[in-house]
């Protein structure tokens, strides 16, 4: 049974509420996710908190499912009220569920190309939100996962985990230097695609390989020329209207979308 807590000084509120800081989670190897939606995606991915906290009063049958098999796994399970819960989410109208999860330990060498035909690469996006997205996105085009380069934002932040709607359960997520994934990405098979404003190639024209991998730019500066002259191959998402552009997750949907279009027709 769930202990419970009253006192904002005790050890394991401070934890969890700590875990909202990168160097917390980071030192911790935790990450927080909030809501009985996302931690009922973990749990049907079977993953399952080290830590959980619900807010006092009744318990949604759900909830009380995934607390059990928690704390039958042996996580540590406590019951705080809403003043607490508020705290360590930061949020005023707060979650009934707060859970801390074990960061994965990914690198390139434990990724299997051959376990999906796509993948998403970004290159140093600094929105949590659209890392989130990004998430959601290749867990709904059956997706590998997500390869973050160089300076991106963290994957396991508390925004970015709610963005994915859970998909952060579902998706592998490894962060690695563009010199480590080019050789990596050469070693095996695996079309590298970009988006580019400097080709006339439509985005609707080609039969993609797979696996192929989505190379997705910074948010305001694209890719550099550099990642654009390594790609195997770049499109361009005509712009209709006055903008110049997409938002970085709404430019990879798309482009996953279509992606996965010419093969039904190839």
């Amino acid at each position: 049974m769930p202990r419970e807590i009253t006192s904002f000084s005790n050890d394991t509120v401070k934890r969890l509420r700590a875990l909202r800081d990168k160097k917390a989670r980071r030192a911790e190897g935790l990450f927080l996710a909030e809501g009985l939606r996302i931690m009922a995606e973990a749990r049907d991915a079977g993953v399952l908190p080290v830590i959980l906290a619900c807010a006092e009063g009744d318990l949604h049958p759900l909830a009380a499912e995934i607390m059990a098999e928690a704390e039958a796994a042996g996580a540590e399970g406590i019951v705080v009220p809403d003043e607490i819960m508020t705290k360590m989410s930061g949020k005023d109208n707060p979650p009934l569920l707060l859970g801390a999860y074990a960061q994965p330990r990914r690198s390139l060498t434990d990724l299997d190309r051959s376990a999906a035909p796509l993948w998403f690469v970004a290159e140093k996006l600094r929105d949590p939100g659209n890392i989130g997205t990004l998430l959601r996105t290749g867990d709904a085009v059956g997706a590998g996962g997500l390869i973050l380069l160089d300076d991106s934002a963290d994957p396991f932040s508390v925004e970015a985990v709610r963005a994915s709607m859970g998909a952060v359960f579902t998706q592998k997520v490894v962060q690695a230097a563009w010199n480590d994934f080019l050789p990596w990405l050469r070693s095996g098979p695996g079309q590298l695609v970009g988006t580019s404003l400097q080709t006339e190639q439509d985005y609707l024209d080609p039969v993609y390989e797979q696996p192929c991998f989505l190379l997705i730019g910074n948010e305001q500066a694209g890719l550099p020329n550099s990642y654009e002259d390594e790609c195997d191959l770049l499109v361009k998402i005509p712009m209709l209207g006055r903008a110049d552009s997409l938002n970085a997750a709404v430019a990879a949907a798309v482009m996953a979308f279509q992606v996965r279009a010419s093969w039904r027709k190839g």
